[in-house]
């Protein structure tokens, strides 16, 4: 319940805080004007990241006057060293959507913020891998290895926000997946209930709750960089301090002895378009930091089925990818998964043989070049 009142804060105050920011957006000319390779018909702002900024800030205000989280503000660094690095990147973020930064710069931004998690103890200690038992991070590692995984996950967020309302319903949908995993852990005694890993996914799940009826098609406000970056920083921090400090965990099911995995599967859709995008990228021998049309989203579009139904789609791999990973931690029986892949298997024939062919073209060829609202 207390996780669920922070949430509730989050969602509150992300939804009360974004239409000020929209105005401040406005009167300082920060919006995205249509035309070119933009498919929306009115200029739009952006900044929307500062008000899930705010809403993320205020959901922890509230969590450290409540006593079950005494244990984790209570003579703790981790979340001084969260706030300050939310704050640097979302600073980063703007900084890039009002003055297009280059990709050295932003990359330092993203070093900075990830320095900041590891300076305050908001890292991996140790991960277990099936069949191999316990691996203890030296202290040489552990810088390198959460910059590696704060720089991937804050990009894969940023690249994978290319619809109204897709990053902020992908990432509603993973932190709420990975804060029941995360809680369910601490309830058997496998995580310490000091862990601030569910705090932030619980809070992270209510700011993007509170954005998306302003990004939802026709987006009100875009979240940018500002805001994908921060989401895709919380992300990291909540899932690092909760798979790299689980080590005596059941082996009951493969999720349960390797929990460090649960994030890749949950935050698939992301994952899975960024490494596309790497090796696409690569292939042709392009900067990864040139945007192209290729993402998840981009086919769904070309293929017909329109900006609203694509980003439903996603959302949906992105609901059953979290149920599988959810239901063995509930249900070990293997029959326990039958439902959710016949509704895998359900959605994937949706997608590839239902998509509006009437007008598909000119769906496509209007929305696949939009380009990530960056």
């Amino acid at each position: 319940m207390e996780y669920a009142v922070v949430a509730f804060c989050a969602a509150l105050i992300t939804f009360i805080t974004v239409p000020l920011v929209k105005r401040l957006s406005i009167s300082t000319g920060q919006v995205v004007a249509p035309g070119g390779r933009m498919v929306h018909s009115r200029a739009t702002p952006t900044l929307g990241g500062l008000g899930m900024l705010v809403g993320f800030l205020g959901a922890f205000a509230v969590a450290g006057s409540i006593h079950q989280f005494r244990a984790v503000f209570f003579d703790s660094s981790e979340p001084v060293g969260v706030i300050l690095a939310a704050i640097s990147i979302a600073v980063v973020g703007a900084l890039d959507d009002i003055f297009d930064l280059s990709a050295p710069a932003k990359v330092a931004g993203q070093v900075i913020s990830s320095s900041l998690l590891w300076l305050f103890g908001v890292t991996m200690f140790w991960f277990k891998v099936p069949f191999a038992g316990v691996v203890v991070l030296s202290s040489s590692i552990t810088p390198l290895l959460t910059a590696v995984w704060v720089i991937a996950m804050e990009n894969a967020i940023n690249l994978i926000d290319g619809l109204d309302g897709l990053a902020a319903g992908i990432v509603a949908i993973a932190s709420l997946a990975f804060g029941i995993y995360s809680v369910h852990l601490t309830s058997l005694g496998q995580l310490p209930g000091s862990s601030i890993g569910p705090l932030i996914a619980f809070s992270t799940f209510g700011v993007c709750i509170g954005f998306l009826p302003h990004n939802w098609n026709p987006a009100k406000i875009f979240m940018g960089d500002t805001g994908a970056m921060l989401l895709g920083l919380l992300l990291a921090a909540s899932t690092s301090v909760v798979g790299g400090r689980t080590a005596n965990v059941s082996d009951q099911t493969f999720f349960f002895f390797a929990p460090l995995f649960i994030p890749f599967l949950i935050l698939g859709v992301p994952m899975t378009d960024m490494a596309f995008a790497f090796v696409r990228r690569t292939a042709h021998r392009v900067s990864f930091a040139i945007p192209d049309t290729k993402h998840l989203h981009h086919r769904l579009v070309e293929m017909g089925h329109g900006p609203r139904r694509a980003v439903v789609i996603l959302w949906a791999w992105t609901a059953i990818l979290s149920a599988f990973a959810l239901v063995p931690t509930f249900v070990p029986a293997l029959t326990a998964e039958l439902p959710i892949a016949i509704l895998a298997v359900a959605v994937l024939l949706y997608t590839l043989f239902h998509p509006d062919r009437k007008g598909s073209k000119r769906v496509a060829r209007k929305a696949i070049g939009q380009p990530p609202q960056s």
